[in-house]
């Protein structure tokens, strides 16, 4: 058996390249950990960024819907019906020309057309086209009539129908009876009613002509405006039940009356009031604070009324017309 003698000096070599190999190592691990940490701390630092430019994203969307529904609650929710007849075409079409072309700030006012039961054919056509390219008609579950309850029917049938709209309550804040011969200026009619209270009131222009106290008797049919909770009453109270034929607008008055309603009363005179001719004790010229005319019986009214408001005012150039 041969036995192989290692010399001193090739201990040293291999005691040498171990070290070596051991430094190498040290400096790979160490660089390998400085790569590492890096890493880990960039992934921490972006993971941080990201929850926070989410956080900041969620937060901003948060009061966006809370300015959204601040800004939902701040507005003033109205709805004007326009009693009509259901073959008035023309002059519905001429009333979403006035109505469609007027913006109020801080208001959401929607203009409907209020009429009876369809009766005949070319109704039932024409009017359900009307329907589906505007969907701004309500038809009661009435008969045509005058002073024999369409008002009470028109007020009562209200809050089944709009109770259930998008959870909103109330779905408006105030409602309107007007005529389809009344103009109403909707920026000076929203302005007038920001100060005032949404429960209980009782608005329009008060009858007789020469009075001014709101209290005494009824308002005129030019157009009144009663808020949410009052429509509410109408439906549920026997009072109004008990007394649908007569004039309705002073009926309306007595029924208020009665039932010790309309705490809060407003006179619009004189931003309400007729047409200037002919002269009466109800007529007043036109002028600039005016919420409403009415009395615009022809096309001749409607054109030198609209003409002294300048509604056309903001009509922009272009080079598809020309009108002097």
């Amino acid at each position: 058996m041969t036995t192989k003698i290692t010399k001193p000096g090739d201990r040293r070599r291999f005691v040498v390249s171990s070290i070596s190999f051991i430094c190498c190592l040290c400096v790979l691990a160490s660089i390998n950990e400085v790569r590492f940490d890096s890493v880990t701390k960039f992934s921490r630092c972006a993971f941080t960024d990201n929850n926070i430019s989410q956080s900041g994203i969620s937060s901003n969307t948060s009061a966006a819907t809370q300015n959204s529904s601040s800004t939902s609650d701040e507005e003033i929710r109205i709805l004007i019906g326009i009693l009509t007849l259901p073959d008035q075409y023309n002059r519905r079409h001429f009333l979403r020309l006035i109505y469609g072309t007027q913006t109020p700030i801080g208001a959401k006012v929607d203009v409907k057309f209020v009429f009876c039961n369809l009766t005949k054919e070319d109704q039932k056509v024409l009017v359900a086209l009307e329907i589906m390219r505007y969907d701004d008609i309500i038809i009661l579950n009435c008969k045509e009539n005058m002073n024999k309850g369409k008002t009470y029917t028109y007020f009562s049938s209200l809050p089944e129908i709009f109770n259930d709209t998008n959870g909103v309550f109330p779905p408006y804040h105030y409602v309107m009876k007007t005529d389809d011969d009344s103009y109403f200026r909707l920026e000076n009619l929203v302005q007038s009613l920001k100060p005032l209270p949404r429960e209980d009131l009782y608005y329009g222009y008060v009858i007789p002509c020469p009075s001014m106290d709101p209290f005494v008797h009824y308002m005129s049919g030019m157009g009144y405006l009663i808020s949410w909770d009052l429509v509410e009453w109408i439906r549920e109270s026997e009072i109004p039940k008990n007394h649908l034929e007569g004039p309705e607008d002073k009926v309306f008055g007595d029924w208020i009356r009665e039932g010790h309603r309309g705490k809060n009363r407003f006179n619009a005179k004189w931003s309400m009031y007729n047409y200037p001719e002919p002269p009466t004790r109800c007529t007043h010229e036109l002028w600039p604070d005016t919420i409403a005319v009415h009395l615009l019986k022809n096309q001749e009214k409607w054109i030198r009324t609209l003409n002294f408001f300048n509604v056309t005012k903001d009509l922009k150039k272009s080079k598809l017309y020309h009108i002097p």
